[in-house]
């Protein structure tokens, strides 16, 4: 049997604290025979001390490119532009599948380079369920956001923290808001109202029943609008430059989704998204939050929890339904923009 190296790479993106494998989950893996490699990092929530103290080979960051082709490359956000083109199996983040910016780009560096993209995104069970994914802490964190924003306390830029720290800050002020969640059921949905509930909010909760004949007049009765729907297609905008010009009490939107570019984006009265350093944008007299890395603001907890979903199915590498799914939606992603390779090397 084929022994299974992994590689978890540093984050290239410089406000990025989290990491896919935890410590504890790294460990487990080494002791399972996957032979774990982890670049150095002095960003990450974790020490790197702690992941050789689990059994993990320490090297330098940035030696992914020259690492042996039988290695799959881990990470979570997106990849440096060199090198050009890609060889080895990538696991990340790639937003690449919903015609987003970009998208066409990297597919294009993987097809040069024979590698492929196993896409986090396209992790999911027989049900079609993502079988690792930061959701949860997302709706958290967005959902607090617009409300320390709506009680003009929310200070740039934004620092990461514990859930402890945004808990206290949540307590109730005893200033009356109403939020809206669009998505409700949803891991991000629900992570959404528990933080509107600990921060004292009269919560709405809409789903697919709700939104199926959208009432407009309803979702602008509210001060906060978080958009928690994970949309795999185009979807009927919830708000439009014409809603902005109706009455209403809504003064800030949390876009937990953060699908700018793509047909599948619900809001497209915004197109770029927000930032650590600034993460407001004003438009319409109308606040915007659309941070795309949202659970970086807690990365221990985030990281924790997605690692402890992520790792048993690293366990099970290429020999699972998941990653043959997986594979399948990067072959038919790169078919649909017509790109090709002599040979499939997945």
């Amino acid at each position: 049997m084929t022994e299974l190296k992994l590689l978890m790479r540093e984050e290239f993106r410089s406000t990025e604290r989290r990491a896919p494998l935890s410590p504890d989950s790294a460990g487990d893996l080494v002791r399972g025979g996957v032979a774990v490699s982890v670049e150095r990092s002095p960003r990450r929530v974790f020490a790197d001390e702690e992941y050789a103290a689990a059994g993990c080979a320490l090297v330098p960051a940035g030696s992914w490119p020259d690492a042996p082709d039988d290695v799959h490359v881990l990470g979570l956000k997106e990849l440096p532009d060199q090198p050009d083109a890609l060889r080895h199996r990538h696991i990340f983040f790639g937003h690449a599948y919903k015609n987003q910016p970009g998208a066409r780009e990297l597919l294009r560096r993987f097809t040069d380079g024979g590698g492929a993209l196993l896409d986090l995104e396209s992790l999911v069970d027989d049900h079609g369920r993502r079988v690792a994914a930061f959701g949860y802490w997302a709706g958290y964190i967005g959902a607090a956001l617009a409300v320390l924003r709506h009680r003009g306390k929310l200070s740039k830029p934004l620092e990461p923290g514990t859930r402890e720290d945004l808990d206290k800050a949540l307590i109730a002020d005893g200033k009356p808001v109403r939020a809206l969640v669009i998505g409700a059921l949803g891991r991000c949905g629900r992570g959404a109202g528990d933080a509107l509930t600990a921060a004292g909010a009269e919560v709405t909760r809409w789903d697919l029943e709700e939104t199926k004949d959208l009432d407009v007049t309803a979702l602008l009765d509210h001060d906060i609008l978080v958009n928690a729907v994970l949309a795999t297609g185009p979807i009927t905008p919830f708000l439009t430059a014409e809603t902005l010009r109706r009455p209403r009490r809504l003064s800030i939107v949390a876009d937990v989704t953060c699908d700018v570019g793509s047909p599948a984006h619900a809001l497209p009265i915004y197109d770029e998204t927000t930032t650590w350093e600034e993460p407001v944008l004003r438009l319409d007299g109308l606040d915007v939050i659309a941070i795309d890395n949202l659970p970086s603001l807690l990365p221990r907890e985030a990281t924790v929890d997605f690692a402890a979903d992520l790792g048993p199915h690293l366990t099970a590498l290429g020999d699972s339904d998941v990653w043959r799914r997986a594979v399948t939606a990067f072959t038919t992603a790169r078919e649909s923009h017509d790109l090709h390779r002599k040979e499939d090397h997945v």
